[in-house]
């Protein structure tokens, strides 16, 4: 049994490993960035990943307090999935209005890699594997697509 502080202290490292590990990657424009914190530069358009005991996950997170601005918002991806699909080369599932860990309301893209545990540091490759291939896979689909984004 680990104590909140252990859980946070491992949770750390991780995410300063995937940095360091990401930290020679260019974004599409050919520019460094924060790749664990990454910035969309639009209101409520998140791309999260996550690090968890039973499975990794990454998404497109829409966090719209309005709901029906939140579904539109998912349409407009919906109409730009093929671009999307082209870049990540795989199919993500779709999810309108769910709670989150704080109980908003969000819709999101996502893709979970399951039975990886963050805490094993095993299994820090596979998920580092997992993570690497798609954030810049969203990143190249972000730089196509964001201005359509941006009103």
């Amino acid at each position: 049994m680990y104590t909140r502080a252990e859980l946070s202290k491992i949770r750390t490292e991780f995410w300063i490993t995937f940095g360091q590990y990401m930290k020679p990657v260019p974004n599409a424009q050919g520019r460094r960035i924060n790749w664990p914190n990454y910035k969309t530069g639009v209101k409520d358009i998140y791309f999260r990943m996550r690090a968890e005991r039973d499975h990794a996950a990454i998404a497109i997170e829409l966090g719209h307090a309005d709901l029906e601005m939140q579904e539109l918002v998912l349409d407009q991806f919906s109409q730009l999935k093929k671009i999307l699909e082209g870049c990540l080369q795989e199919d993500w599932s779709w999810k309108l209005h769910l709670a989150n860990d704080l109980g908003q309301i969000t819709s999101k893209i996502e893709c979970v890699l399951e039975e990886v545990n963050v805490l094993n540091s095993e299994d820090w490759p596979r998920i580092i594997s997992f993570l690497k291939p798609r954030i810049v896979a969203l990143d190249d689909f972000w730089d196509q697509v964001k201005p359509g984004f941006e009103e």
